[in-house]
């Protein structure tokens, strides 16, 4: 089940609109329902309240207004992840080719004393 601060999409009519944050899980009176506070992250950036069953935040289908809902928890892929640490290192300079590291605090003292 998706808890607080994770990220999640939310699908409309079967198709990705929207990220949002959870911000908050709080029980409903009506046992295996809550009230979940979304954070929908967007510019300007405003908060919703939905209430929900325990399964549609497990990512269960659901209506809202007779249109299809569904709600998907957001885990980082490792894959990109590994692609852009490999990317780094290709990008860094190799100690042969003779590549120069510039101090940007001395370059700052530099042009103070001048």
């Amino acid at each position: 089940m998706a808890k607080e601060n994770d990220v999640v999409l939310l699908c409309f009519e079967d198709k990705p609109l929207i990220f949002a944050r959870i911000e908050t899980i709080l029980p409903d009176a009506k046992p295996d329902w809550y009230h979940v506070k979304l954070l929908i992250l967007q510019v300007p950036l405003y908060s919703v309240t939905w209430i929900l069953r325990d399964i549609y935040i497990d990512g269960e289908e659901f209506t809202m207004s007779g249109k299809k809902v569904r709600m998907e928890l957001v885990v980082c892929p490792e894959k990109s992840a590994k692609y852009t640490l490999q990317k780094k290192k290709e990008e860094t300079p190799k100690e042969s080719g003779g590549a120069k590291i510039i101090s940007l605090a001395d370059l700052r003292a530099r042009s103070k004393i001048t």
